[in-house]
C-alpha cells in the first residue's frame, strides 16, 4: 500500500513573505537638472526659471519622479523646491534623489502598511527569488520591522532557507 504524502511545509507554521507583493506599482522616472544648467555646470536663475516654464510637464502626469542632477554641479536647495512646484500638481510622488532612491522610498511606504503584530511569535521566511529585482534595502527594512515580533526569520523558500534570526527563550 502506498504511503500518504504529507506536505510538512504546509503544516510547519512557517509564514512566507514575498517582497514582490510590496514592490511599487507606480511608473518611476527621473528628472535630471543637468540639461537646465549653463554648460551643464552652472545654475543661472533667470535661465533656469525660463527653461522650467517651457518644460513639457505633462509627461510626468501620474508618475513617481526622482529629481536629481547627474553632474557634480552645486545646485541650490531652492532649485529643487522650484521643480516641485511644477511636479506637485501632476506627479504621484516626488523625491530628491535617483530612481533607485525613489524605488526604495516607495518600497518603504508599502512595507509600512504591514501590521507586523500579526507576526508575533511566528516563524517567517522572506522569499528570496522572484521575477522582480528586490533591493537589499527592502530586505533590510522588512527584517528591521520583523525583529521585535518574529520567533525566527529566514531567507529563501520554505523548503530551503538560510537562518537569519532566532529569538532566544
Amino acid at each position: 500500500m502506498a504511503e500518504e504524502i504529507i506536505n510538512k511545509i504546509a503544516t510547519s507554521g512557517i509564514v512566507s513573505i514575498d517582497l514582490e507583493d510590496y514592490y511599487p506599482k507606480e511608473t518611476l522616472v527621473e528628472f535630471d537638472l543637468k540639461p537646465f544648467l549653463f554648460m551643464e555646470m552652472i545654475l543661472k536663475e533667470k535661465d533656469f526659471r525660463q527653461q522650467l516654464k517651457e518644460q513639457d510637464w505633462q509627461q510626468y502626469t501620474g508618475k513617481a519622479v526622482a529629481v536629481y542632477c547627474s553632474t557634480d554641479a552645486i545646485i541650490p536647495r531652492w532649485a529643487y523646491m522650484l521643480v516641485v512646484t511644477y511636479l506637485q500638481p501632476i506627479a504621484l510622488e516626488i523625491i530628491a534623489g535617483t530612481k533607485d532612491d525613489l524605488l526604495n522610498n516607495l518600497f518603504l511606504k508599502n512595507i509600512e502598511t504591514i501590521d507586523f503584530a500579526v507576526f508575533r511569535e511566528k516563524r517567517i521566511v522572506i522569499k528570496g527569488c522572484g521575477d522582480l529585482e528586490v533591493s537589499a534595502f527592502a530586505y533590510l527594512e522588512i527584517t528591521k520591522r520583523l525583529l521585535p515580533y518574529a520567533q525566527s526569520i529566514m531567507y529563501g523558500e520554505p523548503c530551503s532557507t538560510v537562518p537569519v534570526f532566532k529569538r532566544r527563550r
